[in-house]
């Protein structure tokens, strides 16, 4: 199931500093971003084996998430907010502003038999 976590931020009067350390729940492999998203929806898939870490780090975007037991939906609007997708969080991705950069951390290096795209079943 899909959770939030809170990234660490240090705050003064020059700006913000978030760091990723010792929080993310697996090895890093691989990090995309996506961005200068028209209206379309993004994702519609989950995973055998990949477990994602979402973070947008400029604008907002929704995440929506179904487990095959539970539907939940998350606005990232927040460069300290990270949304961890496990493999069997069935996801897609809209409404992204237009100033919106999501960046994705994969536990898993690109592999296109470990993408499921069939939505689970109501």
């Amino acid at each position: 199931m899909a959770y939030m976590l809170d990234l660490k931020t240090f705050t003064d009067a020059r700006g913000n500093l978030t760091v990723i350390e010792k929080v993310i729940p697996f090895d890093i492999k691989r990090i995309f971003y996506i961005y200068g998203v028209d209206s379309s929806t993004r994702g519609g898939h989950r995973h055998k084996t990949t477990i994602q870490a979402a973070i947008c780090i400029k604008g907002a975007c929704h995440i929506y998430n179904n487990d095959g037991k539970k539907e939940t939906s998350w606005m990232l609007d927040q460069p300290n907010k990270c949304l961890i997708l496990e493999q069997d969080d069935w996801h897609t991705m809209d409404q992204f502003t237009p100033d919106a950069i999501l960046m994705v951390l994969a536990s898993e290096y690109f592999d296109q038999t470990d993408y499921i795209f069939e939505p689970y079943k109501k």
